[in-house]
Protein backbone atom coordinates (compact mmCIF):
# COMPACT_ATOMS: atom_id res chain seq x y z
CA UNK A 1 0.00 0.00 0.00
CA UNK A 2 1.75 3.54 -1.26
CA UNK A 3 1.58 6.28 1.51
CA UNK A 4 -1.07 8.24 -0.39
CA UNK A 5 -3.39 5.29 -0.70
CA UNK A 6 -2.98 4.92 3.05
CA UNK A 7 -4.17 8.25 4.21
CA UNK A 8 -7.26 8.09 1.32
CA UNK A 9 -8.03 5.24 3.06
CA UNK A 10 -8.37 6.75 6.53
CA UNK A 11 -9.73 10.12 5.19
CA UNK A 12 -12.30 8.12 3.34
CA UNK A 13 -13.42 5.58 5.79
CA UNK A 14 -17.19 5.41 5.90
CA UNK A 15 -18.87 4.05 9.32
CA UNK A 16 -20.40 0.50 8.94
CA UNK A 17 -21.19 0.32 12.70
CA UNK A 18 -21.89 3.14 15.39
CA UNK A 19 -18.70 2.50 17.42
CA UNK A 20 -14.83 3.08 16.24
CA UNK A 21 -11.98 1.68 17.39
CA UNK A 22 -8.38 2.38 16.83
CA UNK A 23 -5.33 -0.28 18.14
CA UNK A 24 -1.69 0.95 18.47
CA UNK A 25 0.16 -1.84 17.29
CA UNK A 26 3.93 -2.18 18.77
CA UNK A 27 3.69 -2.97 22.66
CA UNK A 28 -0.01 -3.22 22.31
CA UNK A 29 -1.26 -6.39 20.14
CA UNK A 30 2.73 -7.48 19.41
CA UNK A 31 5.04 -8.19 22.34
CA UNK A 32 7.83 -6.30 19.82
CA UNK A 33 8.42 -3.31 22.02
CA UNK A 34 11.55 -4.91 24.16
CA UNK A 35 13.03 -6.47 21.14
CA UNK A 36 13.00 -3.78 19.41
CA UNK A 37 14.35 -1.22 21.57
CA UNK A 38 17.05 -3.30 23.16
CA UNK A 39 18.36 -5.90 20.15
CA UNK A 40 17.54 -3.12 17.55
CA UNK A 41 17.07 0.38 17.96
CA UNK A 42 19.49 0.68 20.91
CA UNK A 43 22.40 -1.11 19.36
CA UNK A 44 22.36 1.06 16.05
CA UNK A 45 21.92 4.17 17.78
CA UNK A 46 25.15 3.84 19.79
CA UNK A 47 26.66 2.84 16.40
CA UNK A 48 25.48 5.68 14.26
CA UNK A 49 26.28 8.47 16.90
CA UNK A 50 29.63 7.43 18.03
CA UNK A 51 28.37 6.47 22.03
CA UNK A 52 29.97 3.19 22.71
CA UNK A 53 32.29 4.98 25.17
CA UNK A 54 28.89 5.55 27.03
CA UNK A 55 27.09 2.35 26.02
CA UNK A 56 25.56 1.69 29.49
CA UNK A 57 24.08 4.77 29.93
CA UNK A 58 22.96 5.29 26.16
CA UNK A 59 21.15 2.48 26.66
CA UNK A 60 19.68 3.58 30.20
CA UNK A 61 18.27 6.65 28.25
CA UNK A 62 17.23 4.75 25.30
CA UNK A 63 15.10 2.11 27.63
CA UNK A 64 13.72 5.12 30.01
CA UNK A 65 12.58 6.99 26.98
CA UNK A 66 11.06 4.54 24.77
CA UNK A 67 9.92 2.02 27.41
CA UNK A 68 9.73 2.58 30.69
CA UNK A 69 8.45 6.36 30.86
CA UNK A 70 5.29 8.68 30.05
CA UNK A 71 7.02 9.31 26.11
CA UNK A 72 6.81 5.21 25.46
CA UNK A 73 5.53 4.88 22.17
CA UNK A 74 6.74 7.98 20.91
CA UNK A 75 7.80 8.73 16.99
CA UNK A 76 11.43 7.45 17.30
CA UNK A 77 12.82 11.24 14.99
CA UNK A 78 11.27 12.52 18.92
CA UNK A 79 12.33 10.13 20.97
CA UNK A 80 16.28 9.86 19.71
CA UNK A 81 16.24 13.94 20.73
CA UNK A 82 14.92 13.30 23.72
CA UNK A 83 17.64 10.17 24.25
CA UNK A 84 20.25 12.53 23.75
CA UNK A 85 19.11 15.26 25.35
CA UNK A 86 19.25 13.00 28.76
CA UNK A 87 22.36 11.94 27.83
CA UNK A 88 23.88 15.40 27.14
CA UNK A 89 22.51 16.37 30.91
CA UNK A 90 24.63 13.27 32.77
CA UNK A 91 27.63 14.42 34.48
CA UNK A 92 29.12 10.93 34.20
CA UNK A 93 28.60 11.08 30.30
CA UNK A 94 30.45 14.69 30.26
CA UNK A 95 33.00 13.86 32.31
CA UNK A 96 33.93 10.54 30.20
CA UNK A 97 34.38 13.59 27.36
CA UNK A 98 31.86 11.89 25.08
CA UNK A 99 30.42 14.47 22.60
CA UNK A 100 26.88 13.84 22.69
CA UNK A 101 25.05 15.23 18.82
CA UNK A 102 22.37 18.04 19.69
CA UNK A 103 20.83 17.58 16.08
CA UNK A 104 19.62 20.86 15.64
CA UNK A 105 18.34 20.00 12.22
CA UNK A 106 16.57 17.37 13.29
CA UNK A 107 14.84 19.21 15.53
CA UNK A 108 13.88 22.35 13.34
CA UNK A 109 12.49 19.26 10.91
CA UNK A 110 10.46 17.59 13.37
CA UNK A 111 8.87 21.32 14.27
CA UNK A 112 8.13 21.88 10.99
CA UNK A 113 6.65 18.28 9.18
CA UNK A 114 3.39 16.45 9.94
CA UNK A 115 4.73 13.36 8.82
CA UNK A 116 7.45 12.12 10.98
CA UNK A 117 8.65 8.77 8.61
CA UNK A 118 11.33 7.81 6.34
CA UNK A 119 9.73 9.68 3.23
CA UNK A 120 9.53 13.12 4.58
CA UNK A 121 13.11 12.81 6.35
CA UNK A 122 14.61 11.55 2.85
CA UNK A 123 13.42 14.82 0.71
CA UNK A 124 14.49 16.95 3.70
CA UNK A 125 18.09 15.05 4.01
CA UNK A 126 18.69 15.88 0.29
CA UNK A 127 20.05 19.67 1.79
CA UNK A 128 20.94 18.58 4.68
CA UNK A 129 24.09 16.39 5.98
CA UNK A 130 22.69 15.84 9.68
CA UNK A 131 19.37 14.68 8.25
CA UNK A 132 20.90 12.88 5.73
CA UNK A 133 22.72 10.78 9.14
CA UNK A 134 19.51 10.58 10.84
CA UNK A 135 17.93 9.00 7.65
CA UNK A 136 20.74 6.47 7.44
CA UNK A 137 20.31 5.49 11.32
CA UNK A 138 16.31 5.14 10.53
CA UNK A 139 16.73 3.30 7.57
CA UNK A 140 19.38 0.61 9.32
CA UNK A 141 16.95 0.75 12.46
CA UNK A 142 14.56 -0.42 9.59
CA UNK A 143 16.89 -3.26 8.33
CA UNK A 144 17.74 -4.47 11.89
CA UNK A 145 14.21 -5.04 12.77
CA UNK A 146 13.26 -6.69 9.40
CA UNK A 147 16.91 -9.43 10.31
CA UNK A 148 15.51 -9.20 13.99
CA UNK A 149 12.24 -9.44 14.93
CA UNK A 150 10.08 -12.54 13.31
CA UNK A 151 7.64 -14.88 14.55
CA UNK A 152 6.42 -12.35 17.75
CA UNK A 153 2.73 -13.23 17.98
CA UNK A 154 0.20 -11.14 19.63
CA UNK A 155 -0.75 -11.29 23.16
CA UNK A 156 -2.45 -14.05 23.99
CA UNK A 157 -6.56 -12.74 24.06
CA UNK A 158 -5.50 -10.05 21.24
CA UNK A 159 -7.23 -12.52 18.34
CA UNK A 160 -10.37 -12.96 20.47
CA UNK A 161 -10.80 -9.74 21.90
CA UNK A 162 -10.13 -8.08 18.12
CA UNK A 163 -12.89 -10.41 16.40
CA UNK A 164 -15.34 -9.44 19.03
CA UNK A 165 -14.80 -5.91 18.81
CA UNK A 166 -14.66 -6.19 14.54
CA UNK A 167 -17.93 -7.88 15.19
CA UNK A 168 -19.58 -4.41 17.07
CA UNK A 169 -17.05 -1.41 15.71
CA UNK A 170 -15.00 -0.38 12.99
CA UNK A 171 -11.44 -1.07 13.83
CA UNK A 172 -8.31 0.18 12.31
CA UNK A 173 -5.06 -0.14 13.07
CA UNK A 174 -2.94 3.17 14.43
CA UNK A 175 0.97 3.13 15.33
CA UNK A 176 4.11 4.78 15.22
CA UNK A 177 5.62 2.01 13.28
CA UNK A 178 6.66 1.80 9.51
CA UNK A 179 3.53 1.07 7.16
CA UNK A 180 4.96 -1.88 5.31
CA UNK A 181 6.18 -3.23 8.93
CA UNK A 182 2.46 -3.06 10.44
CA UNK A 183 1.20 -4.98 7.28
CA UNK A 184 3.91 -7.62 6.98
CA UNK A 185 2.95 -8.47 10.57
CA UNK A 186 -1.08 -8.13 10.90
CA UNK A 187 -1.16 -9.85 7.89
CA UNK A 188 1.75 -12.96 9.04
CA UNK A 189 -0.18 -13.75 12.26
CA UNK A 190 -3.84 -13.52 10.23
CA UNK A 191 -5.41 -10.43 12.39
CA UNK A 192 -5.64 -8.30 9.38
CA UNK A 193 -8.98 -9.08 8.59
CA UNK A 194 -9.83 -7.83 11.20
CA UNK A 195 -8.94 -4.26 10.94
CA UNK A 196 -10.84 -1.85 7.93
CA UNK A 197 -7.33 -0.31 6.84
CA UNK A 198 -3.70 0.54 8.76
CA UNK A 199 -1.89 4.09 9.66
CA UNK A 200 1.76 4.10 10.16
CA UNK A 201 3.95 7.03 10.86
CA UNK A 202 3.94 8.41 7.31
CA UNK A 203 0.73 8.87 7.79
CA UNK A 204 1.21 11.37 10.48
CA UNK A 205 0.66 11.26 14.58
CA UNK A 206 -2.28 9.42 15.89
CA UNK A 207 -4.06 12.47 16.29
CA UNK A 208 -4.09 12.63 12.71
CA UNK A 209 -5.03 9.38 12.44
CA UNK A 210 -8.11 9.40 14.49
CA UNK A 211 -9.01 12.47 13.20
CA UNK A 212 -8.76 11.65 9.31
CA UNK A 213 -10.81 8.29 9.84
CA UNK A 214 -13.70 9.52 12.99
CA UNK A 215 -13.65 13.37 13.06
CA UNK A 216 -17.41 13.90 12.88
CA UNK A 217 -18.50 10.20 12.05
CA UNK A 218 -18.86 8.89 14.91
CA UNK A 219 -20.56 10.14 18.84
CA UNK A 220 -17.55 11.09 21.30
CA UNK A 221 -18.63 8.24 23.75
CA UNK A 222 -18.74 5.73 20.72
CA UNK A 223 -15.04 6.23 20.14
CA UNK A 224 -12.38 4.30 21.37
CA UNK A 225 -8.29 4.07 21.21
CA UNK A 226 -6.83 1.10 22.64
CA UNK A 227 -3.17 1.67 23.53
CA UNK A 228 -0.52 1.10 25.62
CA UNK A 229 1.09 4.43 26.26
CA UNK A 230 0.68 8.09 26.74
CA UNK A 231 1.12 9.43 23.48
CA UNK A 232 -2.15 6.91 22.69
CA UNK A 233 -4.32 8.61 25.67
CA UNK A 234 -3.23 12.10 24.00
CA UNK A 235 -4.12 11.13 20.98
CA UNK A 236 -8.18 9.89 22.08
CA UNK A 237 -8.48 12.63 24.57
CA UNK A 238 -7.74 15.11 21.13
CA UNK A 239 -11.09 13.65 19.57
CA UNK A 240 -12.85 13.34 22.41
CA UNK A 241 -12.57 9.24 22.08
CA UNK A 242 -12.57 6.78 25.07
CA UNK A 243 -9.45 5.45 26.44
CA UNK A 244 -7.92 1.50 27.22
CA UNK A 245 -5.22 0.92 28.35
CA UNK A 246 -2.89 -2.15 27.48
CA UNK A 247 -0.95 -2.04 30.81
CA UNK A 248 3.16 -2.57 29.96
CA UNK A 249 3.73 -5.30 31.74
CA UNK A 250 0.49 -6.54 32.37
CA UNK A 251 -0.49 -6.89 29.02
CA UNK A 252 -2.04 -10.41 28.54
CA UNK A 253 -4.48 -9.30 32.09
CA UNK A 254 -5.13 -5.96 30.00
CA UNK A 255 -6.63 -7.86 27.04
CA UNK A 256 -8.80 -10.25 29.39
CA UNK A 257 -9.72 -7.09 31.00
CA UNK A 258 -10.79 -5.26 27.24
CA UNK A 259 -12.77 -9.12 26.33
CA UNK A 260 -14.04 -9.76 29.40
CA UNK A 261 -15.41 -6.18 30.79
CA UNK A 262 -14.29 -3.46 28.90
CA UNK A 263 -15.85 -3.67 25.50
CA UNK A 264 -19.42 -4.47 27.22
CA UNK A 265 -18.76 -1.39 29.26
CA UNK A 266 -18.08 0.44 26.12
CA UNK A 267 -20.38 -0.38 23.75
CA UNK A 268 -23.49 -0.48 26.45
CA UNK A 269 -22.17 3.16 27.16
CA UNK A 270 -20.75 3.01 30.53
CA UNK A 271 -16.93 3.21 30.26
CA UNK A 272 -16.23 7.37 30.25
CA UNK A 273 -16.34 8.65 33.64
CA UNK A 274 -14.62 6.63 36.65
CA UNK A 275 -14.02 3.24 34.80
CA UNK A 276 -12.21 4.96 32.62
CA UNK A 277 -10.27 7.26 35.13
CA UNK A 278 -9.37 3.91 36.85
CA UNK A 279 -7.70 2.83 34.04
CA UNK A 280 -5.72 6.00 33.14
CA UNK A 281 -4.37 6.25 36.90
CA UNK A 282 -3.04 2.60 36.46
CA UNK A 283 -0.63 3.90 33.33
CA UNK A 284 0.40 6.38 35.06
CA UNK A 285 1.05 4.56 37.92
CA UNK A 286 3.52 2.19 35.57
CA UNK A 287 5.12 4.75 33.66
CA UNK A 288 6.79 7.85 35.18
CA UNK A 289 7.93 11.26 34.02
CA UNK A 290 11.35 11.85 35.12
CA UNK A 291 14.33 9.09 35.23
CA UNK A 292 15.49 7.48 38.13
CA UNK A 293 19.04 8.31 38.03
CA UNK A 294 17.56 12.12 37.82
CA UNK A 295 17.10 11.07 41.81
CA UNK A 296 20.77 10.19 42.55
CA UNK A 297 23.96 12.09 41.47
CA UNK A 298 25.20 10.43 38.46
Amino acid sequence: MTLDTAKERLRTLRPRSDFFIAVDSDGCVFDTMEVKHKECFCPVTIRHFALAAVSRFAREAWEFVNLYSRQRGTNRFPALVSVLDLLRGRDVVSRRGVRVPSLPGLRAWIQAETDLGNPALGRAAATSSELARVLRWSEDVNAEIGRTVRGVRPFPGVAETLERAASAADLIVSSGTPLEALEREWREHGIRPFVRTIAGQECGGKSDHLHMAAAGRYMHARMLMVGDACGDLAAARSLGACFFPILPGREEASWQRLLGEGLDRFLGGSFAGSYQEVLVAELFAILPEKPPWQHIRA
